[in-house]
């Protein structure tokens, strides 16, 4: 990617790995000073690129009380330096009969607050995890306090992403006019778990302006900022907005940007 000129790139949830069991996804947990991390900000500043890391299994400073794990999306600058951390808000628990069975709940602690809006070389980027694009107050939170790019690295199952993955995501990036970009696991995880794959990037617009498809591999968009604020000046949604009669999403530690 950084050969062919990538600024940033994006690795899904769960880049480090997927466990068989809560237990093995426990005991191969790390905290964000521990080696795998520091790997992945070596990788960064020899390639020269930022890196979204989308779904780390931390061991966080409350590891020894709790013995649960954060799912912690972590942003790294081409120098390798932390940026900004997001521990995923919305825990998958789902039920579906005889198809899909998850808790994520089990074994991991929710994220306690939003993250501002990053500023990286292609725009501001907003952070979330996977089952957080369900949940279109984030993704309203995130527009509001100004940004322009929104990244869901995600493990969608195979039933929940045929039915819901691509028309989820170019919901988020019409009601927002933002880029929406979903780095994604693909595949055979293990002999449990298979994901859905699909990653995809799409535009202000809703349009899918790449993608991947079935296994491993790379997609490549440019973000183009003044095409995005024609959008947005063309259907001005967020000054059509009537808080009078639905009220305004507000997240804690958040202004609206100016």
């Amino acid at each position: 990617a950084a050969e062919r000129g990538a600024s940033l790139v994006f690795l899904p949830e769960a880049f480090d790995f997927i466990g068989r069991d809560a237990a093995q996804t426990l005991s191969m947990a790390e905290p964000l000073d521990g080696d795998l991390m520091g790997r992945y900000a070596r990788l960064a500043r020899d390639c020269g690129v930022w890196l979204s890391l989308g779904g780390f299994h931390e061991r966080g400073q409350d590891w020894a009380t709790t013995q649960r794990i954060y799912n912690c999306h972590v942003v790294l600058g081409h120098d390798g330096r932390l940026v900004a951390t997001y521990r995923k808000a919305h825990l998958c628990d789902v039920e579906l009969q005889g198809r899909v069975s998850m808790r994520e709940s089990s074994f991991t602690n929710p994220g306690t607050e939003l993250v501002a809006p990053v500023s990286t070389p292609v725009g501001k980027l907003g952070l979330s995890v996977c089952y957080d694009l369900r949940f279109p107050e984030l993704s309203l939170a995130l527009r509001r306090a100004g940004a322009e790019i929104l990244t869901f690295p995600s493990a969608f199952t195979v039933p929940t992403g045929s039915a819901h993955w691509e028309v989820l995501l170019r919901a988020r990036a019409i009601e927002t006019q933002c880029y929406v970009v979903a780095a994604a696991q693909t595949g055979q995880n293990h002999e449990r778990r298979v994901s859905y794959g699909h990653a995809l990037v799409a535009d202000p617009w809703g349009a899918v302006v790449a993608q991947c498809h079935e296994g491993p591999g790379l997609c490549y968009a440019e973000i183009d900022l003044p095409y995005l604020h024609r959008v947005r000046q063309e259907i001005p949604v967020f000054g059509h907005r009537r808080p009078d009669l639905y009220g305004t999403v507000e997240a804690t530690g958040l202004a609206p940007a100016p």
